[in-house]
């Protein structure tokens, strides 16, 4: 049998670098990549074509369901199991709805980590204890996996910024990111929401409580 081919994505490095030396100790797994941040774990499962993928939630520059969602769209096929301290549910719904097959804390055992890596590789769900019983809370609350024109963190941040009618520059100095970054950013939101206009963004983010109004 074929080992399972994975990539690792952490801007931390000693963390990345761990479960990367953790993980080449298993006989059935081959590290094929690892990167520090989503550009470069994009390039990373690009050239490695990993059954899974090993994906932090929270990274500067692009984060981890942004990665994720550009990920699938080029590699349909791959895995990925988001490996997080976020407990928020938010993030957890956030990342599901993204196409996440699976939340781990990065408190879990290494033994827990392995056996989920093992049926992520073949198309389960996987997901730390804590973390199942918060979506089964989000679940009777009435909050719906299906498709729905959701914002990343990153995006809601960047809303929140034209809603005060910020510039590209401006925005990117805030969040500490590229302009070049930002513009992607808008064109994403635009798209998404189907909108045409900053200003239509701005407006669509007040009625629907995305910010609070003036």
């Amino acid at each position: 049998m074929s080992p399972v081919r994975i990539v690792v994505i952490d801007d931390h490095t000693l963390f990345r670098r761990g479960i990367t030396a953790l993980l080449a100790r298993v006989a059935d797994f081959d590290v094929v990549g690892e990167a520090a941040d989503g550009f470069e774990g994009i390039k990373a499962v690009a050239a490695g074509k990993p059954d899974v993928v090993l994906l932090d939630l929270h990274m500067p520059g692009l984060t981890g369901i942004e990665a994720m969602q550009a990920i699938l769209r080029e590699n349909p096929g791959t895995h990925v199991v988001m490996l997080t301290v976020s407990e928020e549910a938010e993030d957890l719904m956030a990342a599901l709805r993204a196409g996440a097959l699976g939340y781990l804390l990065k408190n879990i055992d290494s033994d827990f980590l392995v056996e989920s890596i093992r049926r992520a590789a073949n198309g389960d769900s996987v997901m730390s204890p804590e973390m199942s019983g918060k979506l089964l809370r989000e679940l009777r609350a009435g909050t719906d996996l299906a498709p729905v024109p959701a914002l990343s963190p990153r995006e809601r941040e960047i809303v929140g910024c034209l809603t005060r009618g910020a510039s590209n520059k401006e925005i990117a100095r805030e969040l500490a990111i590229a302009e070049s970054t930002v513009k992607i950013h808008v064109q994403h939101i635009l798209r998404k929401l189907e909108l045409a206009s900053r200003v239509q963004v701005a407006v669509w983010a007040i009625e629907h409580g995305i910010v609070p109004r003036p």
